[in-house]
């Protein structure tokens, strides 16, 4: 299904959730010379207008990056985020908002490769105006399960995967388990992240089982909470990172918070735990 449109959602508490997670992630692989891959399965578009008319019929952002950018914040990884964002805007003005392919191609050295699978034909079309003259990275018209499985193992072999779909049909939550038993097998090494959301139906629970029963490594749980169960709507974002580098818990337990307060959250908005701990 090509019906969703992300643009409608930039910026959102998922959005800074999922985008500081992988900021976090790359920032680790940075910490090596070594260079890395990063691949994607539901890759959306590189920038987002927040004065768009899909950002500014849901208005998600306002709740979102835009409560965050006048907040700020002293946390090295919010401060590290932020600055991205500042990147594609000019001066103190919030007016567009980068998508993960560009956070990763931000954060990619010369020898870093970013491979961004998407289907929805006008998102391809952006991507692909937007990096045609970096040969860092490739752009991929095809389905984000078979086209990142069928690069898997990447070179360089050290790297990122994000799967971050929309969840539009009901089978997504067992195929991203079933993607990630064939991925991990091809690319043991690897790290994974993977986006879901908090919604009343609690499918997220299952997608969780199924993601701890198909891999190995360890699965650190992160979660950010904005409203009740049950009030009609996505009430929060949670990530599953498989073998997340050493010591990303220690940066979550206090970024998370951080990231909350500045959002006008209690502390008990966040959730952080060890589904299966590193050996």
């Amino acid at each position: 299904m090509l019906s969703y449109q992300h643009g409608f959602h930039a910026g959102n508490f998922a959005d800074l959730h999922k985008h500081l997670l992988q900021v976090g992630l790359l920032s680790s692989l940075n910490k090596k010379a070594k260079p890395w891959s990063y691949l994607e399965t539901h890759s959306g578009r590189a920038i987002y207008d927040l004065a768009d008319d899909q950002a500014q019929k849901t208005g998600e952002y306002r709740e979102g990056i835009a409560r965050l950018w006048q907040a700020g914040s002293n946390d090295p990884l919010i401060q590290a985020y932020l600055d991205l964002v500042r990147s594609v805007n000019s001066g103190d003005e919030l007016a567009r908002y980068p998508g993960s392919p560009s956070i990763a191609a931000a954060m990619a050295r010369d020898n870093d490769r970013i491979s961004l699978m998407e289907l929805h034909p006008a998102e391809v079309e952006a991507l692909r105006s937007v990096f045609k003259r970096d040969d860092r990275v490739a752009v991929h018209h095809r389905d984000g399960y078979e086209g990142v499985s069928a690069l898997l193992p990447p070179d360089p072999r050290r790297g990122l995967v994000l799967i971050d779909p929309a969840y539009e049909v009901k089978d997504e939550y067992e195929q991203v388990g079933r993607f990630l038993r064939k991925a991990q097998r091809l690319w043991p090494v690897g790290m994974f992240a993977i986006w879901y959301p908090l919604l009343a139906a609690n499918r997220w629970q299952g997608l969780i089982k199924s993601v701890v029963d198909a891999v190995d490594g360890a699965v650190l749980r992160s979660e950010l909470r904005v409203a009740h169960e049950d009030c009609g709507r996505m009430y929060g974002s949670g990530m599953l990172i498989v073998n997340p580098p050493w010591q990303l818990d220690k940066t979550l337990e206090t970024a998370m918070p951080e990231l909350a307060k500045a959002l006008g959250l209690t502390a008990d908005a966040v959730l952080l735990e060890w589904l299966r701990e590193p050996v």
